[in-house]
C-alpha cells in the first residue's frame, strides 16, 4: 500500500459318557498334498505382508491423519513495557512477529538485546497511539520484512519517525486485510477493523491471532466495544475461540473486554499488558468479568514479562519474570 503517514452358541451335551469307534487306519501319505503347500504359501505371504505393514514382527505403523502437530516449540513473550503493548512471537524455526512496541523506545531497545532479536520478519502495529508504536521506532532496526497497520496514519511525531525508520530498512507496508503469513510452522492471520469506525484509532486495533497446531493466542489491540461487537456481528472466525492465550483489551480498561465478546472468545488465560497509569488500567469490572469466566489472570505489572511455550499439540507454559 501507499506508505501510511501523520482452522457358537453352546448346544446342551447329553449325559454320560460314550466310547468312541476306533478310528480306521489311515492311507499312508507320500508327500504333501496340493492344498497343504496352497495353505503354506498363503501363510508365508501372510507373515510377509504383516512385517512390511508393521515395520517388524508384532509391530503396526500408525495410519498417516494429514494433521500431525509440528514439532519444536512457539514462544509467545508479553514484554514488560510498563503502560502499553508489546507481543515478540518466536517460530520453532527462529521466524519473528512483534505486535506493538510500547512507548518506550530505550526499554524495546533493552528488550530486544535481552532477547537477542536480530531479524523481523512481520511487525504489527494494532494502532498508532504512542503507547504502542513509540517501541517499534528501534525495533526497526531489526529489519521487519512487512509493516501491517490499520490503515490510518498517526498525527504524531512519533509517527513520522517509525514511517522513516520502516522506509531506511526497505520494509514492506501493508494495510490490515485478511492477510495469513507463514512463518515457518506458525501462522499468523490478520484481520482489519470493521467499516464504520470512523477514525478512532482504538476501534480501529488490528486484530492478530496466532495458530502453531492446536495452540491459539489472540490481540486486538485497544478494540473498545463497539469494534469487538461488530466483528461479532461480521462472524469473524479468527475471534472465535477457544483459545490458549489472549491479551486483555486496552490494558483492562473498562471499555475493553465484555461478556459477549469473552463468550465467543473463549479464553483459557488472559495477560494484561499494563503499568502505572492514571486511568485505573486494569479495572475491578474487567478483573471481576475475568474471575466470573474462570479466566486464569497474568499481570505485567505484578509478574513483569511474561512468557508462554507452547507446542503443537496445544499443550503449553507459562512463566513470569517474578
Amino acid at each position: 500500500m501507499t506508505r501510511p503517514r501523520s482452522t457358537p452358541a453352546k448346544g446342551k451335551g447329553k449325559t454320560g459318557v460314550r466310547r468312541p469307534a476306533a478310528p480306521a487306519p489311515a492311507a499312508p501319505r507320500r508327500g504333501p498334498s496340493s492344498s497343504d503347500l496352497i495353505g503354506v504359501v498363503v501363510l508365508l505371504l501372510t507373515a510377509s505382508l504383516a512385517a512390511c505393514a508393521g515395520g517388524g514382527w508384532g509391530g503396526r505403523r500408525p495410519a498417516p491423519t494429514g494433521t500431525e502437530a509440528p514439532s519444536g516449540e512457539l514462544t509467545l513473550r508479553f514484554l514488560d513495557v510498563g503502560q502499553g503493548d508489546a507481543v515478540l512471537v518466536r517460530s520453532p524455526e527462529g521466524k519473528t512477529l512483534l505486535v506493538d512496541g510500547g512507548r518506550s523506545s530505550e526499554r524495546m531497545r533493552t528488550l530486544m538485546d535481552q532477547y537477542a532479536v536480530t531479524k523481523v520478519d512481520l511487525m504489527v502495529a494494532s494502532h498508532a497511539d504512542a503507547d504502542h508504536i513509540a517501541g517499534l521506532v528501534p525495533a526497526a532496526q531489526a529489519k521487519p520484512t512487512v509493516f501491517v497497520n490499520n490503515g490510518l496514519a498517526g498525527t504524531t511525531q512519533t509517527w513520522e519517525r517509525l514511517v522513516t525508520a520502516l522506509e531506511k530498512a526497505g520494509t514492506t507496508f501493508q494495510k490490515a486485510n485478511a492477510q495469513v503469513f507463514t512463518l515457518g510452522s506458525m501462522k499468523v492471520r490478520i484481520f482489519g477493523p470493521p467499516r464504520g469506525m470512523n477514525d478512532d484509532q482504538n476501534n480501529n486495533s488490528v486484530g492478530v491471532r496466532v495458530e502453531f497446531g492446536k495452540f491459539t493466542a489472540l490481540l486486538t489491540g485497544d478494540s473498545e466495544r463497539e469494534e469487538t461487537t461488530a466483528w461479532l456481528a461480521q462472524g469473524r472466525p479468527e475471534a472465535r475461540g477457544p483459545v490458549q492465550i489472549y491479551k486483555s483489551i486496552h490494558h483492562g480498561a473498562r471499555n475493553g473486554d465484555h461478556a459477549a465478546w469473552l463468550a465467543a472468545v473463549r479464553p483459557e488465560n488472559v495477560v494484561i499488558s499494563v503499568g502505572e497509569n492514571s486511568y485505573g488500567h486494569p479495572t475491578p469490572e474487567v478483573l471481576d468479568l475475568y474471575r466470573q469466566n474462570g479466566i486464569r489472570v497474568y499481570r505485567t505489572d505484578e509478574q513483569g514479562t511474561v512468557t508462554v511455550t507452547a507446542q503443537g499439540d496445544g499443550t503449553y507454559h507459562v512463566t513470569t519474570d517474578h
